[in-house]
């Protein structure tokens, strides 16, 4: 399966470098010596495969290790609550898992710096907070019911809520998640009959991906992260047409990404703002 997640490797912006400034990395698998223990959290039931901690300069580190059945590469990502996720290919092991890691310490250290000279802001939503919308950081309003729920709007979009006090987050991210469930199916239809993909289409699914943006699989479905209605529509349209294009390419090759500049135009800048921003609303 193809998929499309923040900050991975873009064209235009892959970099040379042996350690991209970026907040997920995406290797080959590659044999190198362990140099992490596991936790006594491992011991704990859990999807993970294992919770390990990575002793750093700054601190120790806790490490996750989850299989997934559809990745072909060891995958590394920096979670903003400050742990650390590694994703395992199929036929991966743990052991190669953890070399990988390991071989990744100054990335990790790197990135344990940031996350702690600039922590997260808190995620607790009150009325008149802000939440992303369309690219933009938009007030919340509420309004007090008489006795029935009360009313709240988002820029655009109006919405009842069941509860007003304590974090709103939970309510008002459902209210944007099924306005999404019903915006980015029409979208995509959209696109997909302006260029010529309604045929390969078989489904779209609207979910709560955690690190990726869109997937696509063999089989024409694609899946598209309820948060892209956070983000501005010419990101939104580019990873629904990058999705879309890979009903034709399933893969990222020099042809795949010919067939993205040709249906999309502005993706050099959809992806400069993904890079920039895309960790704000995922």
């Amino acid at each position: 399966m193809a998929d499309l997640s923040p900050n991975s490797f873009l064209p235009g912006t892959r970099s040379t470098e042996t350690v991209p400034d970026l907040s997920q990395l995406d290797f080959i698998r590659r044999l190198w010596p362990p140099a992490v223990r596991p936790s006594p959290r491992a011991e704990v039931k859990t999807d993970a495969l294992a919770i390990d901690e990575l002793t750093l300069p700054e601190g120790t580190l806790e490490v996750r290790f989850v299989r997934h059945p559809r990745a072909r590469r060891y995958r590394l990502l920096f979670r903003r609550d400050g742990t650390a996720r590694c994703t395992v290919p199929r036929r991966g092991t743990l052991a190669e898992a953890r070399r990988f890691v390991a071989s990744h310490e100054t990335w990790l250290t790197e990135r344990w710096r940031q996350h702690q000279a600039n922590p997260p802001a808190s995620t607790e939503l009150r009325p008149g907070g802000t939440v992303w919308l369309n690219g933009v950081e938009t007030v919340l309003e509420v309004t007090l019911g008489a006795e029935g729920p009360s009313s709240a709007r988002l820029g655009p979009l109006s919405f009842e809520l069941s509860v007003i006090e304590g974090d709103l987050r939970p309510a008002v991210d459902a209210a944007l998640r099924h306005h999404a469930g019903q915006i980015l199916p029409q979208r995509t239809q959209e696109l997909a009959a302006l260029h010529g993909f309604q045929d390969r289409l078989r489904r779209i699914s609207v979910r709560n991906q955690q690190t990726r943006w869109g997937s696509c699989s063999p089989r024409g479905l694609i899946c598209l992260n309820w948060r892209l209605l956070q983000t501005p529509e010419l990101v939104r349209d580019y990873v629904i047409l990058h999705e879309l294009a890979h009903l034709r390419h399933l893969n990222h090759s020099a042809r795949f990404w010919a067939e993205v500049a040709r249906i999309c135009p502005g993706h050099a800048e959809a992806e400069a703002w993904l890079k920039r921003s895309g960790r704000l609303v995922l």
